[in-house]
């Protein structure tokens, strides 16, 4: 039965199901073909869940009440929340203030971008090529950059991070460039590399099972096996789906911290 099973995957994987492969992150032009404004699927799923999140928190601002309704108090919950458990927990009160409309712009939008994934007719996320990760990285980036340059002028910052006090100066020769390289590259890409590889991940994954499922009980010669196996795989899809949504949750929770702590980094210790 294994060893049938096995071969059956084989199969599947050489001739029948329909793999995902890169050809899906890189899909063709749909509008404005040849042109600077050509747009493909992904850019019109950012389009689409970038004026649907604007309206539905532009509606949920006009029709605000003193007393919250379900659907204010669930949109007020979300901000509070990346407000006092994000923000505030992490830079203060005080500090984080200024950076409160940045950090719940990141963490919704990323938040969005990421569930389009498991939206029907989507089915891919808008975080799931390196561009748009990159672009919330490097915003991140020039956040940091401002608030150490605001807070304790850029040359001492530079001074501090690139030649920490009370290490040997030898160890500088290897530290600085370290440091530097940090700053410049090391955060940036850890952001984008996280979040987009786990987004490119999720979708491969739950492709994989559901076009395995297909395959078994559409395509499959032999019903009486195709149907259990299909079915099992499916199930598979659907519990990968939820994890996905929870992982979309997730990595914009990580986004969120994380650029909050390398903004906080750029200010002098108290």
């Amino acid at each position: 039965m294994v060893g049938s099973f096995g071969t059956g995957m084989l199969l599947a994987a050489e001739t029948g199901a329909h793999l995902p492969s890169v050809d899906d992150f890189l899909p063709p032009e749909i509008l404005f073909q040849g042109t600077p404004f050509a747009i493909n699927r992904i850019i019109l799923i950012r389009i689409v869940a970038t004026i649907v999140l604007l309206l539905v928190l532009g509606i949920t601002a006009s029709r605000a009440k003193l007393i919250p309704g379900r659907w204010q108090g669930v949109v007020e919950l979300g901000l509070d929340f990346v407000r006092d458990k994000i923000v505030y927990d992490i830079m203060g009160e005080t500090r984080g203030k200024r950076y409160v409309p940045m950090i719940t712009t990141l963490f919704f939008t990323i938040f969005v971008f990421n569930l389009c994934g498991i939206i029907p007719g989507m089915n891919m996320a808008a975080t799931a090529t390196v561009v748009m990760p990159l672009v919330f990285a490097l915003w991140t980036m020039i956040q940091y950059w401002i608030a150490a340059a605001r807070s304790q002028g850029l040359g001492h910052y530079l001074r501090h991070e690139l030649f920490t006090p009370g290490v040997p100066w030898p160890v500088y020769i290897l530290l600085a460039p370290i440091n530097i390289l940090e700053l410049l590259v090391i955060r940036p890409a850890s952001l984008t590399i996280r979040l987009f590889a786990n987004m490119v991940s999720g979708h491969l994954m739950v492709a994989t099972c559901l076009a395995f499922a297909q395959y078994w009980m559409v395509d499959a010669v032999n019903k009486l096996q195709g149907v259990p196996v299909g079915a099992l795989w499916f199930a598979g899809g659907f519990a990968m789906t939820c994890f996905e949504a929870f992982v979309a949750f997730l990595q914009a929770y990580v986004f969120a911290i994380l650029s909050t702590v390398y903004i906080n980094l750029s200010f002098p210790e108290e």
